[in-house]
């Protein structure tokens, strides 16, 4: 016989009943049918609120990374920048230098968790604000 704990699902798919073999001398046998896949299963749900806990762990990068991808973040801007430059001086300017030039602001916001690193990208988010304003239409 098997016990089932409170955690246990209210009904099990797959459940069928105990198989019952008898001999001659009337001596009867009882086997277990093999457990159903469904208790498996419901174990399993219990550890997604779990999930949320190791996607949080793995969200948050090692110093090394941070740094790296706001190295990156930082020299995309400036990169923009002076794609704004160039079209300024050629007289080509664009509305998608505008539009890039907005999406890497959002981007510069991100800390990186050094000092130094992240007031030179407050310096660079604050050019390209000051270029968004000074393209944007009033």
């Amino acid at each position: 016989m098997r016990i089932l704990g409170s955690n246990a699902p209210a009904t099990i798919a797959n459940s069928s009943a105990p198989r019952h073999t008898t001999t001659s001398s009337g001596f009867m046998l009882v086997a277990e049918a093999p457990a159903p896949r469904a208790a498996v299963s419901a174990t399993a749900l219990r550890t997604i609120g779990g999930l949320d806990a190791l996607i949080a762990l793995q969200s948050e990068a090692d110093p090394i990374e941070r740094r790296r991808r706001a190295i990156k973040r930082g020299r995309s801007a400036l990169d923009a920048l002076d794609e704004l430059k160039h079209g300024l001086l050629a007289g080509t300017l664009g509305s998608a230098t505008l539009l890039r030039l907005k999406s890497i602001a959002s981007e510069l916001k991100d800390a990186s968790g050094e000092p130094g690193l992240d007031t030179v990208l407050a310096e660079i988010e604050l050019r390209v604000a000051v270029e968004i304003a000074k393209l944007t239409p009033r």
